[in-house]
């Protein structure tokens, strides 16, 4: 999802023992200054500090209910001028789908092509669609912006008031917006939704020429694409959607800097499903569009108060892996809860020293349990993991 060629890495014995030395138990008063005076969302610089070996805070993941995942990026490059990249039944209830696909027809030229997703009625009745979450971008080459732009649009948005009514048989597209796109070679198409319907259906995620639409290109498509394992996170309907994360113990800032790690393929391994078109169990590596609520409790013992970054802890493992773009939902401290695009200063952040300033939350005055609060899921187009790291700072 997700850069070309590039799928998350893993720790290994090899990548153990090339790994920094670990973190610096306290900021040096300069950094110190500069992370709590700095502006939400931008870059800090913290020379010395960010490494792959700050401690891990243990938490318990539950999966929470939610709707079928349905996910289309395998193959993600569209070779081939048309065909069908995914073809899933649904059953009637919540839908979560995540397209991320790139035209990629470059033999014997580079072509214009329509990238675009289409639902069929499979059931006796009438359907009736609602959307409840939309995020639909423009066709474009920067990954990074798609990925950070749609997070966004799909946290902020709200349920719609409108319902599609679709007769059994007939297909119609899920967005309109991608309908009338021209995804010219290379560039993504980027949506993202979620929909409750009311009998089952088949989505399908369709290449065509420009003159053609989805439902039009799907009565007559019958090439279905094959996995290509080397791009791409991953297709077909997958058993999570959504996970609660919640620390095992409270957090107390005397302990020093720790973070959070989901994402990573290890601590926390990519949710698996099914794919109508490839044969064994689908893996979805990344775990893009799952939705990650997390909870820390903590506390400060020492009157410190928490400064809450993240950083592109793997931007010198792969050439694909040199710049990370993200967007989270956090609750109150300094700054107001709510949605904050990571970086907000700037498209996307580096490297250490680089980090990004996400909230900076105060101490109680008696030193009572507080919970900090977060919506999280994997940006499309970032190396992962993005650590989520807590940081003791003095703001008195």
């Amino acid at each position: 999802m997700i850069q070309p060629k590039w799928k998350p890495l893993l720790f290994s014995g090899v990548m153990a023992a090339l790994a920094l030395p670990a973190a610096a138990q306290e900021l040096k008063p300069d950094q110190a200054k500069a992370l709590v005076s700095a502006k939400q969302g931008t870059i800090v610089e913290l020379p010395g500090f960010l490494t792959e070996k700050i401690p891990n805070i243990d938490y318990h993941k539950v999966p929470m209910a939610g709707p079928q995942h349905v996910i289309s990026d395998d193959p993600e490059y569209i070779r081939v001028p048309e065909a069908i990249a995914l073809q899933e039944a649904v059953t009637p209830g919540a839908v979560r789908l995540y397209v991320y696909n790139v035209n990629g027809v470059k033999e014997p030229v580079k072509i214009d092509r329509r990238i675009t997703a289409v639902i069929k009625n499979t059931g006796t009745g009438v359907m009736h669609l609602r959307m409840l979450r939309y995020s639909s971008q423009k066709p474009s080459t920067n990954y990074y912006l798609c990925g950070k732009q749609g997070l966004a649009d799909f946290f902020a948005s709200k349920p719609s008031d409108v319902i599609r009514s679709i007769k059994p048989g007939e297909v119609v597209a899920i967005d309109d917006k991608f309908e009338k796109a021209i995804v010219k070679y290379d560039e993504l198409v980027h949506g993202f939704y979620e929909f409750v319907i009311d009998q089952p259906g088949e989505i399908s995620v369709i290449q065509t020429d420009i003159n053609t639409s989805g439902p039009k290109a799907y009565a007559r498509i019958k090439t279905v694409l094959p996995s290509k394992s080397q791009s791409g996170a991953g297709r077909g309907v997958f058993g999570v959607s959504n996970y609660c994360i919640v620390n095992k113990a409270v957090y107390d800032t005397k302990e020093g800097t720790k973070e959070i790690i989901v994402a990573d393929g290890d601590l926390d391994p990519w949710v698996t499903g099914k794919s109508a078109i490839s044969e064994g169990i689908a893996e979805l590596a990344g775990n893009y569009g799952v939705m990650y609520n997390i909870e820390l409790k903590w506390k400060s013992t020492d009157g410190k108060g928490l400064a809450l970054v993240t950083w592109n802890s793997r931007s010198g493992n792969s050439q694909w892996c040199g710049g990370m773009a993200n967007t989270m939902v956090v609750s109150g401290g300094k700054f107001k809860e709510g949605i904050i695009q990571l970086p907000s200063d700037r498209l996307v952040t580096k490297a250490a020293p680089e980090a990004i300033l996400v909230q900076v939350f105060k101490p109680a005055a008696n030193g009572e349990e507080q919970t900090i609060k977060m919506t999280y899921s994997p940006p499309g187009a970032s190396c992962l993991p993005t650590p989520l790291v807590f940081i003791p700072v003095d703001i008195r």
